[in-house]
């Protein structure tokens, strides 16, 4: 069985991954990148990251036989190597003023890099870490509804991963990441707890603006269940325990 479909990425989306530490979601952003990048040799994607190194980056892709080294379809782009003019800078590890400083770096990229017909990806990962870390919540809503719109007008497909630490209860950063996206996917622990065949589950919930759509919905129900393998995931409908990658 394979996840996600392609057509998952469809320009002006704003998929949401939320994961919890049972059932971490980092194989989902790297298949994500992965398939992304099978699709054309002139796929971009740009990477967002506060979580996870380059170097963890091109390690899972080794493994999946995706080589980055060299790769020019690829951008990495560290948030904590990003810094502003030091007259520009306000007080705080990171501030308001570098979230603009990234916005603006990622959108002079997106417009260096504009290909006709094809769809870049950009990755957040993560965003709940730049709130653990003292960005406001309201610096970190508006810079998510900035990025929301910059792929929008750059007919891009943006994926941002949120941890949730107090499961059912949404927080309120959370509570604003549903209201912008267009898919919620949700990595799930199992309830009865990690076993040897199965990891977790995946459920794929509509956001606000896809209300009359029911393409991609995976219920809880019904949920998408994977195995955790040395190089990606097995997936396979709940309640059985073998798949094909």
């Amino acid at each position: 069985m394979q996840f996600p479909a392609p057509d998952l990425f469809s320009s002006h989306r704003l998929l949401l991954i939320t994961d919890q530490l049972p059932a971490p979601a980092d194989f989902l952003l790297h298949r994500f990148l992965h398939l992304h990048l099978r699709q054309s040799k002139t796929a971009k994607c740009f990477a967002l990251a506060v979580s996870e190194s380059l170097e963890r980056w091109k390690s899972v892709a080794s493994k999946a036989n995706a080589n980055m080294t060299h790769s020019e379809s690829f951008q990495f782009i560290d948030i904590f190597d990003q810094h502003p003019p030091a007259q520009n800078r306000g007080e705080g590890p990171l501030n308001v003023i570098s979230l603009k400083y990234i916005y603006d770096l990622l959108s002079a990229k997106l417009s260096d890099s504009q290909t006709y017909g094809q769809i870049p990806l950009v990755i957040l990962d993560d965003i709940t870490s730049l709130e653990w870390l003292g960005v406001s919540l309201l610096d970190l809503s508006r810079f998510a509804r900035a990025l929301r719109a910059l792929c929008v007008k750059m007919d891009a497909v943006l994926v941002v991963r949120h941890h949730i630490v107090t499961p059912p209860e949404p927080d309120a950063l959370l509570q604003h990441l549903l209201q912008l996206c267009t898919y919620h996917i949700e990595v799930r622990p199992l309830a009865s707890g990690r076993s040897g065949a199965v990891s977790g589950e995946i459920c794929v919930h509509l956001g606000p603006s896809m209300k009359d759509a029911n393409e991609h919905v995976i219920s809880r129900t019904s949920a998408l269940q994977y195995r955790l393998t040395e190089s990606s995931a097995v997936f396979f409908d709940k309640g059985t325990s073998t798949g094909v990658l």
